[in-house]
C-alpha cells in the first residue's frame, strides 16, 4: 500500500487533538445552583427556606426526576427555569407546592412524558406566566390542568410541544389573559368544552397547528386571534361567537369575510370592570384631553398624576388579515340572485337537451353518418359543460351566505378540480368539434360532385380521437401544476402567476381565436361556392351550410367577450372583476351548451323523425311515426325510379307497409319492388 495522502494525515492529526476548552465547558453539565442537590440520574431537591433567593435556574442538569415537595419552603422565589434538561423524564405530582410569590415558571426542552402538576402552586401574583415548551413527549392537556395554580390572571405559553389533544375543562378555574398554543405541530383536537369553567382568554394563538376546529364555547372573550399557517383549520365557528374580537391574523383570506360588518361590543374585555366607561363615552361631551369624561367618574383628587387614555372612547373596528384579494372577494359563488336562477335553468336545459340528443342519435335505426357522428361528439361536450354548471350551482346552493367557511374545502378539494376539468374539457372539445363540423361542411360543398373525395366515417373517427386527446391534455395540465383550478370559486384556470401558467392560458385563447378564423374563412368560401352556378351542390347541403353558418357565428359571438377579457387577464391587466366575470360565465359561456342541442338537432326535421320513431317503440305517437315512415318510403320510391338505390337504401325495418302502400308499390317495376 502507498503512504496516506497529506490531507488524510492532517485529518487524523485534527482528530487526535484535545477539544477546545469552550467545547468541553459546553459538554460538561451545568453546576447545580444553591441550595439544590442535583445527583446524576437522580432526584432534584431544593429545600428552603432560602432568604433572598428570587430566581432559580436549572439548566443542563443530569437529573431524571423532580420529586414531590422538591421546592418546599422557597416562599420568596419569583422565577423558576427548568430548561434543556433532556434527562428529566418525570415531575411528580406536588413538586411545585406553596410558592406564593412565584410569577414565572418555565419548563422547556425536557424529556417528560406528562404535563407537570402545577395545581398546588397557589401563586397570588398578578399575570402569572407559565411556559411549557419544546417537550415533545407530552401528548395531552388533561382536565383541570391549571386549576389552583393562581387566583389572579395568568398567561400560558404552551408552544412547540407534542400535544395531540386538549381535553374538556382543560383550563377550568383560570383567568386567562393569553393562551399560546402555536407550533404544536401534532395538535389536532381541542374539545368543545376546553374553555368551560375558565374566564378568557383575551389572546389566543394557534399558529402552525393541525387543529381542524375551534371550540364553540369560550370564544366570546377573545380580542386577538392568531392562526397563521393553520392549514387544517378550514372552517371557523359562527361569527356571532366572536363578540369581542378586535384583531384577527388568519391563514386563509376567505375567513376574514366572516368578520365583515360584524358588530363588536363597544368595550374591551380587559376593561369590563369599568362598565360605566362606555356609557360615559356616549353621554358625556368629550374635551380633547378627556377631562370631562374622567371627571364625571372620579373625584378631582383622584385624577392627579393620571395619563388619560385618549383612544378609549374611539370606535373599535375589527382588523383582519390577510384581506380577501380580487380573485376571492367576500361573496358567494354566484354573487347575484338572478345568476342563481339562470344557472339552474341553463344547466337543466343543457343536461336534458344533450342527453336527449345523444340517446336519440345513438339508438336511431338510420346509418351513423359523419354529421351524426360529429353531432354526438358536440352533444357530449355540451353535456360535460352542463355537469360543470350543475356542480357550481349545487355548491352555491349549499354554501349560500356562508361560503367563506367552505371556500377552502371547495377550492382545494376534488370537487372544484372535477368541475374545472369538466369545463375546460367541454369548452375545448366543443370548439374543436365545431371547427371540424365547419370543415366537413366546406369539404362537402366544395367537392359535391367528386364522390370519391367524400369524407367517410373512417376519416372522421381518428380526427375526433385527436380532439379528445387534445381536450383531455388541456384539461389535465392544471391538475399537475400548470396553472390550477383553485384560484377562484368558479374553478376556472385563472392562475397566471408563473410564466408557464401564462403560456398555458394564452395558448388556449390563441387556439380558440385561430379556430374562429378558420370557421370564418370556411363559411366565406361556402357562401361564394353556393353562389357559383358551376358547382352542383345539392339543395340539402346548401341549406345545412347556411344554418350552420348562423349557428356557429352565434356560438363564437357569445365566446368573444370571454376571450377578450381572458386575454387581458393573462397579461395581468384585468379589465373586469371576478364578480362581473360570473355574469359572463352564466350569460355567455354556457349558453351555447344549452342552445346547441336545440338549434343543431332537436329543431331539425331529421331529429324529429328519429325522435317520433323512437317513441313509437314504446307505444307513443304512433300516428306521427307512421307519417314519417310514409315520407321515407316515398323518398325511397323516388330514388328507385331515378336509379339511386345503392348506399342510400334505408333499412327494411323502416318499410312495414300498409295495404295501401303495397298496392301503390305494385305499379313499380319488378326490380325496384323486390328491393323495397
Amino acid at each position: 500500500m502507498g503512504r496516506p495522502s497529506l490531507a488524510l494525515r492532517l485529518l487524523l492529526a485534527l482528530l487526535l487533538l484535545p477539544p477546545p476548552a469552550p467545547l468541553l465547558w459546553a459538554l460538561r453539565p451545568a453546576p447545580c445552583p444553591e441550595p439544590c442537590s442535583c445527583p446524576p440520574d437522580g432526584a432534584l431537591r431544593c429545600p428552603g427556606p432560602q432568604a433572598g433567593l428570587s430566581r432559580l435556574s436549572l439548566t443542563y442538569l443530569p437529573i431524571k426526576v423532580i420529586p414531590s415537595q422538591a421546592f418546599r419552603g422557597l416562599n420568596e422565589v419569583i422565577k423558576i427555569l427548568i430548561q434543556n434538561t433532556k434527562n428529566l423524564v418525570h415531575i411528580e405530582a406536588g413538586a411545585f407546592t406553596n410558592l406564593p410569590r412565584l410569577k414565572y415558571l418555565s419548563i422547556c426542552n425536557t424529556g417528560i412524558h406528562k404535563l407537570p402538576d402545577v395545581t398546588k402552586i397557589f401563586s397570588s401574583e398578578f399575570n402569572f406566566i407559565l411556559e411549557i415548551c419544546d417537550n415533545l413527549h407530552i401528548t395531552t392537556i388533561p382536565r383541570n390542568a391549571f386549576q389552583g395554580m393562581n387566583n389572579e390572571s395568568i398567561t400560558l405559553k404552551l408552544y412547540g410541544n407534542g400535544f395531540e389533544e386538549i381535553q374538556s375543562h382543560a383550563f377550568n378555574g383560570t383567568t386567562l389573559i393569553s393562551l399560546e398554543l402555536k407550533e404544536n405541530a401534532r395538535l389536532e383536537k381541542m374539545h368543545n368544552d376546553a374553555f368551560r369553567g375558565a374566564t378568557g382568554p383575551s389572546i389566543l394563538d394557534i399558529s402552525s397547528t393541525q387543529l381542524q376546529a375551534l371550540p364553540t364555547y369560550g370564544l366570546e372573550s377573545i380580542q386577538t386571534l392568531i392562526a397563521t399557517s393553520s392549514y387544517s383549520l378550514k372552517k371557523l365557528p359562527s361569527r356571532e361567537k366572536f363578540t369581542n374580537l378586535l384583531d384577527a391574523t388568519l391563514t386563509y383570506p376567505s375567513h376574514c369575510c366572516a368578520f365583515r360588518n360584524l358588530p363588536t361590543n363597544e368595550q374591551n374585555f380587559s376593561f369590563s370592570i369599568f362598565k360605566n366607561f362606555s356609557k360615559q363615552c356616549e353621554s358625556t361631551a368629550r374635551r380633547p384631553n378627556n377631562e370631562t369624561l374622567y371627571s364625571a367618574i372620579f373625584a378631582e383628587s383622584e385624577l392627579s398624576g393620571w395619563d388619560y387614555d385618549y383612544g378609549f372612547c374611539l370606535p373599535k373596528t375589527l382588523q383582519c388579515a390577510p384581506e380577501p384579494d380580487a380573485f376571492n372577494p367576500c361573496e358567494d359563488i354566484m354573487g347575484y340572485n338572478f345568476l342563481r336562477v339562470l344557472i339552474w335553468l341553463i344547466n337543466i336545459l343543457a343536461i336534458t337537451g344533450n342527453v336527449t340528443v345523444l340517446f336519440v342519435l345513438l339508438t336511431s335505426r338510420y346509418k351513423l353518418t359523419v354529421p351524426r357522428f360529429l353531432m354526438c361528439n358536440l352533444s357530449f361536450a355540451d353535456f360535460c359543460m352542463g355537469l360543470y354548471l350543475l356542480l357550481i350551482a349545487s355548491v352555491d346552493a349549499q354554501t349560500k351566505g356562508q361560503y367563506y367557511n367552505h371556500a377552502i374545502d371547495w377550492q382545494t378539494g376534488s370537487g372544484c378540480s372535477a368541475a374545472g376539468f369538466f369545463t375546460v374539457f367541454a369548452s375545448e372539445l366543443s370548439v374543436y368539434t365545431l371547427t371540424v363540423i365547419t370543415l366537413e361542411r366546406w369539404h362537402t360543398i366544395t367537392y359535391a360532385i367528386q364522390l370519391d373525395q367524400k369524407l367517410r366515417l373512417k376519416h372522421a373517427i381518428p380526427v375526433m380521437l385527436g380532439g379528445w386527446l387534445f381536450s383531455t391534455l388541456i384539461a389535465v395540465l392544471p391538475l399537475v401544476g400548470v396553472s390550477n383550478y383553485m384560484k377562484v370559486s368558479i374553478c376556472l384556470p385563472m392562475d397566471v402567476e408563473s410564466t408557464l401558467s401564462q403560456v398555458y392560458i394564452l395558448t388556449i385563447l390563441i387556439l380558440n381565436v385561430m379556430a374562429f378564423i378558420i370557421i370564418c374563412a370556411c363559411y366565406i368560401k361556402i357562401y361564394f361556392a353556393v353562389q357559383n352556378p358551376e358547382l352542383m351542390a345539392t339543395n340539402k347541403d346548401t341549406k345545412i351550410a347556411k344554418k350552420m353558418a348562423v349557428l356557429i357565428f352565434t356560438d363564437f359571438t357569445c365566446m368573444a367577450p370571454i376571450s377578450f377579457f381572458a386575454i387581458s387577464a393573462a397579461f395581468k391587466v384585468p379589465l373586469i372583476t371576478v364578480t362581473n366575470s360570473k355574469v359572463l360565465l352564466v350569460l355567455f359561456y354556457p349558453v351555447n351548451s344549452c342552445a346547441n342541442p336545440f338549434l343543431y338537432a332537436i329543431f331539425t326535421k331529421a331529429f324529429q323523425r328519429d325522435f317520433f320513431l323512437l317513441l313509437s317503440k314504446f307505444g307513443c305517437c304512433k300516428y306521427r311515426a307512421e307519417l314519417y315512415r310514409r315520407k321515407d318510403f316515398s323518398a325511397y320510391i323516388s330514388n328507385c325510379k331515378n336509379g339511386f338505390t345503392g348506399s342510400n337504401k334505408p333499412s327494411r325495418s323502416t318499410f312495414k307497409l300498409t295495404t295501401l302502400q303495397c298496392q301503390y308499390s305494385a305499379v313499380l317495376d319488378k326490380t325496384c319492388y323486390k328491393e323495397c
